[in-house]
């Protein structure tokens, strides 16, 4: 913590001297040309208060939730400052972060490096490429850890259970204009630190043809099992894709599959697949809604409940939908409300009364601020 805060407070000394830029995603086209001041100061905060109905004497929300994860409680999901380098030719990035998202999605993370929310450095081995080694953002899925850059409010069971971070090696190559291919090679799902002498591999594909349209395909290959237990690959495809046919109306389709080989042998594996469609609509100049409908359904609760499953333990299912009111006062602060619901075939979700019941619903609210 003592080391946390003295970076802070180096980040908050540097900002004085330095331009400030709003937060975004580090998937930069590989032919951009370099800011006229390559060295960049950011920073975001989301403070958040959520409301379960018929939630039991906690104010954790359901295990499977990391973003957004406290109810009836007045706090911070995330909190992050940094700094970015960009001549065009070298860059590098390093950002802190705190709150309630950390605290649940890094829990298994070495306490040094739990606050991290990147550090990497890269340069150009060749044009149009991009070579960088460190922690970054995940190279998988629609949605991010940063709120404000997400439809909905809260995050989907499917991003909640797939990688927010990665920690590794990214070659990132610009084929045209339209088409970006992303190799990497990886510490494995979600992990800054190794948990076993194997590496993992995922590649990612982006083609936007249109302005309008972009379709995006990530893999994933790797051995996710502890150093001193049964070897067990795992196999994973993310593709989404998003379409804005109009100005005010803009549509996204997202679609998960893994397989994870289990202890019964002979090539054995348990599946999950995921999915989820959204539908996001401005309203006005400053106001814009957005829809869910989503569904999970995991073999044994094979990654969402563990990541080794016990025999005989049953399908874990579910589906819901959400709807998101936006409303931007100024061009970087975000005040948003959301209400949601979740129902099993099983009931999985826990009542006052201690016994579970089959259906789930929240209310969250958040103002989120980036510079």
């Amino acid at each position: 913590m003592k080391h946390f805060l003295t970076l802070g407070l180096l980040f908050t000394a540097a900002s004085a001297a330095l331009a400030q830029a709003p937060v975004a995603t580090d998937t930069v086209a590989a032919t951009s040309p370099a800011p006229a001041n390559p060295l960049t100061f950011y920073g975001f905060v989301d403070g958040y208060y959520g409301y379960d109905f018929r939630h039991p004497n906690t104010t954790t929300r359901p295990a499977f939730l990391y973003s957004h994860n406290r109810q009836n409680e007045f706090t911070v999901n995330q909190g992050l400052v940094g700094l970015r380098y960009d001549n065009g030719q070298v860059r590098g990035a390093i950002g802190l972060q705190a709150g309630s998202y950390v605290a649940a999605n890094y829990a298994a993370e070495d306490p040094v490096f739990k606050h991290l929310y990147e550090a990497y450095a890269g340069f150009r081995p060749f044009q149009k490429a991009w070579l960088d080694v460190g922690i970054f953002s995940s190279h998988i899925g629609f949605e991010s850890a940063i709120s404000k850059d997400n439809w909905t409010l809260t995050r989907s069971v499917m991003a909640e259970n797939s990688p927010y971070y990665e920690a590794g090696a990214r070659f990132t190559y610009e084929v045209a204009p339209t088409l970006t291919l992303t190799g990497l090679v990886l510490n494995g799902w979600q992990n800054i630190r190794e948990n076993n002498q194997a590496k993992a591999v995922g590649t990612q594909l982006q083609w936007k043809p249109t302005d309008k349209l972009l379709l995006n395909s990530s893999t994933f290959f790797g051995n996710e099992q502890p150093q001193d237990s049964v070897r067990r690959r795992r196999y994973f495809h993310d593709f989404y894709l998003s379409y804005a046919p109009t100005t005010q109306l803009s549509l996204a389709l997202v679609f998960d599959v893994g397989k994870q080989e289990n202890e019964q042998g002979a090539g054995r594996a348990d599946t999950w697949h995921t999915g989820a469609a959204l539908v996001r609509y401005k309203l006005a100049e400053k106001w814009s809604a957005t829809a869910r409908a989503e569904y999970y359904r995991a073999d044994r609760g094979v990654i969402i409940n563990s990541s080794m499953p016990r025999m005989g333990d049953a399908a874990f299912k579910v589906h819901g939908a959400s709807l998101t009111l936006d409303y931007a006062p100024a061009r970087n602060v975000l005040f948003r409300v959301e209400g949601r619901v979740l129902q099993a075939p099983n009931p999985i979700f826990p009542r006052p009364d201690g016994t579970p019941a089959p259906s789930y619903g929240n209310l969250t609210s958040s103002i989120a601020l980036a510079f």
